[in-house]
């Protein structure tokens, strides 16, 4: 059984420029385990660990003779930077990988040194699913408190994947998976079909496909399918103020704009974000 969605991962060539990304502009705490990592895993890893919603897995190659940063590298090769995998939680990930291949969802062997299974983007619309055993990241955070004046920016509360077949999207996300779906709408202002799955114990992932290409979402959803395919689209991470969020991070150095679907949205430039299109929203 998936029990969750603890983090989702971004894979960039610059690990300490990401750390500082999140650490000093967007004041997350952040676990560096880049030390152990990179000896154990051949990658340098950190985990972003704000209050509220998923956390965020900074992930950069170090050794390539190890599977960990082959797969970082490739995927780097191909895509570029960006939103590189989605985590999943289950109770014993082997026993819930052989569940999964039985229902049709394309699972990948072991990998030699890894402590989940993952599953195969071609089976799940452009996603790298990694299925891990149940709070299977729990250190503390221990390092200074950003004590700056501003509102806090949470987790991830919502991670967007966009899909060519919604419909089959939510057979393989509900229904495969086995993770609770609501029902499919017709979101008319964004201009696009989505459904919502919500992992039992946190998480949500919404789907969604282009239902009127003349919406500005729907228009920005269709230019990715277009460059990209399927795919995980954006993160949403929220804030107690949507105008004080903005100032701040355009004070910090970001460039920050209101999105073009919604007066309530932010959306941070990608080129600052290691190509992760990152939306924030009110809480």
């Amino acid at each position: 059984m998936i029990t969750g969605m603890p983090r989702i991962a971004i894979a960039v060539h610059d690990y300490p420029a990401v750390v500082n990304l999140f650490r000093d502009k967007f004041g997350m705490p952040v676990i560096d385990l880049s030390k152990s990592s990179a000896s154990e895993y051949g990658a340098a890893l950190g985990m972003c660990v704000p209050e509220g919603g998923s956390n965020i897995e900074l992930m950069s190659p170090v050794d390539p003779n190890t599977p960990l940063s082959k797969s970082l590298q490739g995927f780097l090769d191909r895509r570029g930077e960006g939103l590189f995998a989605l985590m999943l939680e289950a109770p014993i990930p082997d026993e819930e990988a052989e569940v999964l291949a039985e229902r049709g969802l394309n699972v990948m062997p072991l990998m030699p040194g890894a402590f989940g299974r993952d599953v195969h983007p071609s089976s799940t619309h452009g996603v790298l699913i990694r299925v891990y055993p149940v709070d299977s990241f729990n250190a503390q955070y221990k390092g200074p408190v950003d004590k700056r004046v501003g509102p806090r920016v949470s987790g991830v509360s919502r991670v967007i994947i966009a899909v060519e077949d919604l419909d089959h999207a939510v057979e393989a996300y509900g229904n495969q998976f086995n993770m609770a779906m609501d029902e499919t709408q017709r979101d008319t202002e964004r201009g696009v079909r989505s459904a919502i799955c919500r992992p039992a114990s946190g998480g949500v992932i919404e789907l969604v496909a282009v239902d009127d290409p003349a919406r500005p979402f729907a228009n920005a959803i269709a230019a990715f399918l277009d460059k990209r395919r399927e795919g995980m689209y954006a993160l949403v991470l929220q804030t107690s103020d949507v105008p004080a969020t903005q100032k701040m991070l355009i004070e910090r150095g970001l460039k920050v704009s209101v999105s073009a679907d919604s007066d309530n949205v932010l959306e941070v430039d990608q080129q600052a974000t290691f190509g992760a299109l990152i939306r924030i929203e009110a809480e």
